[in-house]
């Protein structure tokens, strides 16, 4: 897919110099399309955002824009299966969908239907003992014969021995950058990173072409393994990690966290041994993964099914046809945030949290602890 005007609009409005996500998501709920954000007035964007970051958005273009966006066309022009997705892109991830703090835009390269399947996440250390490496083959191996997809970084260490075991098995294999997709991090990783796409696998990056990868983009890459998968499994973590960081954005999300303990002594054990006391599920075998996640991925599959109004979904309002209110047909039956549900109805943000309210009292969805609303069932 070759960058176009509506790509164009999409990245002069995420390029604009202090916008966040969670205001570029707001304006886009409240504009319906980056181009009608940047065609609207400052006076109709202070209402949304700050002055200054108003008159930025309707300001002129910055002096970098044109050289970053002939990168991203030189990106996607350099392969046919390079694309990008947004927010409202039905082949947009829709597990990452119902997370707190979804990318509005990604890039990817490889094999999009992946980004549908069941999966797994498998993260670890950087410098994990050969034990560790082995193992982390052998669960991502053995989770891919049993169907499922296995998720991790491209870094050195465990992430590329999950993904190496993953396309042992044949299984598709999903590798989230830290950089831009131009630039797998860390180098000594480029040919793994060409074999996932060569193989039926994918690459993802939330960073324009041309970004290098920095300490800061880590952790918010890890924000979009945790959110991809149904539960992610650490394999070796130091207590100061990364991993532990996917850990605890998974349980935020209210996927499932699995941990190989290991040896008492070991300093690569000391954070699987932390999560396991903290209520991550100690693991031995994949049989031990795949006995508590079956029926997760069921319950999750019905969700995703409810939130984009699939009919054989079967609801609790009408006889098990699908909610008639829209904002019940988005929400489904996993808990999701204001941010989630302002990016699936497309609603403006205050005449989408008028209707919340009425429908919380109404009784038909409930507030939740950080900011999640749930339906209701009814009896």
């Amino acid at each position: 897919m070759a960058a176009d005007s509506e790509f164009e609009a999409w990245f002069r409005l995420l390029e604009t110099p202090g916008l966040g996500a969670a205001q570029a998501r707001q304006l886009l709920a409240a504009f319906s399309s980056p181009d009608a954000v940047l065609r609207a007035l400052p006076s109709s964007l202070r209402a949304f955002v700050p002055g200054a970051l108003a008159s930025a958005i309707a300001g002129p273009v910055p002096e970098t824009f044109g050289e970053r966006l002939r990168r991203c066309q030189a990106w996607f022009g350099g392969g046919a299966s390079r694309r990008y997705l947004t927010l409202g892109d039905p082949e947009y991830p829709p597990r990452l969908l119902q997370t707190a703090d979804p990318p509005a835009l990604l890039y990817a390269e490889g094999a999009p239907a992946l980004l549908a399947q069941r999966s797994l996440a498998i993260v670890g250390s950087r410098h994990p003992t050969p034990q560790g490496e082995q193992n982390a083959r052998a669960f991502a191996a053995a989770l891919g014969r049993a169907g499922y997809g296995v998720v991790s970084g491209l870094a050195r260490g465990i992430d590329a021995a999950a993904h190496e075991g993953a396309l042992m098995a044949n299984a598709g294999t999903v590798a989230v950058l830290g950089a831009g997709p131009d630039l797998p991090y860390p180098a000594q990783n480029a040919a793994l990173a060409a074999r996932i796409v060569d193989n039926g696998g994918l690459m993802l990056s939330e960073y324009a072409p041309g970004t290098p990868a920095v300490a800061a983009n880590f952790p918010r890459r890890n924000r979009i393994i945790a959110g991809l998968s149904l539960g992610t499994l650490v394999v070796e973590a130091a207590l100061r990690s990364g991993s532990l960081i996917t850990a605890r954005l998974a349980s935020e999300a209210g996927r499932e966290v699995f941990a190989i303990p290991g040896s008492i002594h070991a300093t690569q054990s000391k954070g699987c041994h932390a999560l396991i006391k903290q209520g991550a599920k100690l693991v031995e075998t994949a049989a031990d993964i795949l006995e508590e996640i079956e029926s997760v991925a069921g319950r999750s599959d019905a969700a995703l099914k409810a939130s984009t109004g699939n009919d054989t979904f079967t609801g609790e309002d009408d006889g098990g046809s699908p909610p008639a209110d829209p904002v019940l047909r988005a929400l489904g039956h996993d808990p999701a945030t204001l941010d989630a549900l302002l990016a699936r109805t497309g609603w403006p943000a205050a005449d989408l949290a008028a209707k919340l309210l009425e429908l919380e009292l109404e009784g038909r969805i409930a507030r939740m602890p950080g900011g999640l609303y749930l339906r209701v069932v009814r009896g």
